[in-house]
């Protein structure tokens, strides 16, 4: 039976959590540092075994940046990934100020789609930078 968590992982489930499930890897030191820094995060245990987490990231009244979302691949396609921005969504939508600006990278759209989430093209385009 999985188990759902209002609370962003431990930076160890973190770092090995984006690498099985093929996001860019983050080093243990920068994890320690960022995540207390999160708004908000949820994550899925099963077992006692760390299966899936998501983060928000922002100021908490204008915008948020939806991040790290990721489920490991031996439990993908079973609806954790949907579980997870139920309870993101759900928190956003009890934190946002009207016209506040939600955001992600979106590696599966179709995820995001059914959470009312657009393409931001041709009106804009995402840009980033890694260091």
């Amino acid at each position: 039976m999985h188990k759902i968590i209002e609370k962003v992982v431990s930076a160890e489930d973190f770092v090995r959590l984006r690498k099985v499930s093929g996001l860019t890897p983050r080093s243990l030191l920068a994890a320690q540092k960022a995540l207390p820094n999160s708004l908000y995060g949820v994550h899925i245990t099963l077992n006692n075994e760390v299966i899936g987490m998501a983060r928000v990231v922002g100021d908490g009244a204008l915008n948020f940046d939806i991040v790290d979302v990721a489920v490991d691949p031996k439990h993908q396609g079973q609806g954790y990934g949907t579980m997870l921005m139920e309870y993101v969504m759900s928190y956003i939508d009890q934190s946002a100020m009207p016209t506040a600006y939600i955001t992600l990278m979106a590696d599966v759209p179709e995820l995001y789609l059914k959470f009312g989430f657009k393409l931001s093209r041709p009106k804009s385009e995402g840009m980033y930078i890694v260091k």
